[in-house]
């Protein structure tokens, strides 16, 4: 507030206390709670951590409230309109997780640091194991239904694979085509994500690009192991994509998870097509990546390719529209995974039903490799 210039008989020039918030990001675990109306550098510190929440009709947040807006753009505009849960939760993405009361908000903080360590140098703490490690879903034999245009809940998906009721869900209202947050699998905390084929058949846009990079940084820097099931039909196109930066936005993502060094587990379950498919690798450290048989990969769908790369063949051809059913029943023959799976890096096409053993094995494994990564590096580095 300006009051603070008649407090201390000056001006001053701004500085240094952000500085120390960040330095705090690659140490500590930091959670944010807005429980009123905040603004300037309390704003700032609201999205300068790892995990935020702010409350429903109660909370907003903003650069400058209604006053400074008016004085700089002469625009009347109330604190409602500018920041609340509708603007920083569901469109901006500035807050991650939203409550209905300050009593949700705080149980969820606490949930959210359950899954952390102290600090970089600490393990993450395993739990007493609440869930049968042996227990094996006839529901996953038949889960991805045939039909490659009919959804499936990717929630009840991640309850069969994890601890049963271990999932803790970041940023549920925002980059919706995926689905990133916290679990458990025998005991041990992960990070998780999936592609959530209810919003835009899954596919990776912009918004849904800011929570995959912030999942794995949080995952690399607290040295928690990375499970992915991948259902990705490949980045988002068109004008509106396009003119939010996808290309630069992919790219980071792409760079961020090359350079990622924590364990990661990816389980193909239905399709992995283009360079957004091809972030389902990680070609360093410890990594694992399988398939499901209703797996399906490729530099792009055979159907969209189909059109560019057979364009004058099929304009050419008495029946255009049976020449390109004709090609596209070609090359379906060839999409078995079984084909290709340990030409490009799977090590093995399993039962659905093995996924939550699999798992196991590989966050076990995991242990030692987390151990020998403790403390703040250079590369596993927290930006917000």
């Amino acid at each position: 507030s300006v009051r603070t210039f008649e407090k201390i008989g000056m001006t001053y020039t701004p500085g240094g206390r952000v500085a120390r918030g960040v330095e705090m990001l690659q140490t500590v675990p930091v959670a944010s709670a807005v429980l009123g109306s905040v603004a300037g550098l309390p704003a700032v510190y609201a999205a300068l951590c790892h995990f935020n929440v702010m409350i429903k009709d109660i909370s907003q947040v903003f650069v400058g409230g209604p006053p400074v807006v008016k004085a700089a753009l002469g625009v009347d505009i109330t604190k409602e309109e500018l920041g609340n849960e509708k603007v920083q939760v569901h469109t901006s993405g500035v807050i991650q997780n939203l409550a209905k009361t300050e009593g949700e908000a705080f149980e969820m903080i606490r949930r959210f640091l359950s899954y952390l360590p102290q600090n970089v140098w600490e393990m993450a703490p395993r739990l007493a194991p609440a869930d049968d490690p042996a227990r094996r879903s006839e529901e996953l034999a038949a889960f991805i239904p045939e039909n490659p245009r009919q959804i499936y809940d990717v929630h009840k998906l991640l309850d069969l694979v994890l601890d049963q009721g271990s999932f803790f869900e970041i940023q549920p209202h925002y980059g919706r085509s995926r689905v990133t947050g916290l679990a458990r699998v025998d005991g041990y905390p992960v990070a998780v994500m999936a592609n959530n084929p209810r919003f835009h058949g899954g596919t990776l846009n912009s918004t849904a690009i800011a929570k995959v990079r912030r999942l794995i940084q949080l995952a690399d820097v607290f040295h928690l192991p990375m499970i992915y099931l991948c259902d990705e039909p490949g980045f988002m196109v068109g004008l509106e994509e396009e003119k939010k930066g996808i290309l630069r936005d992919g790219a980071a993502l792409a760079a961020i998870n090359q350079m990622s060094k924590m364990p990661f587990f990816t389980a193909i379950i239905r399709q992995a097509f283009g360079v957004a498919g091809g972030l389902s690798y990680r070609p360093n450290g410890l990594y694992r990546r399988v398939a499901w048989p209703s797996a399906r990969w490729g530099s792009m769908h055979i159907q969209g390719g189909v059109s560019a790369a057979y364009r004058r063949e099929i304009e050419a051809a008495d029946d255009p529209a049976g020449k390109q059913a004709e090609i596209e029943a070609r090359l379906a023959e060839l999409s078995s995974p079984y084909r290709t799976a340990h030409a490009f890096d799977v090590e093995d096409i399993i039962d659905p039903r093995d996924t939550r053993r699999m798992l196991i094995d590989f966050v076990e494994d995991a242990q030692p490799i987390l151990q020998s990564q403790l403390g703040e590096t250079a590369r596993n580095v927290y930006l917000p």
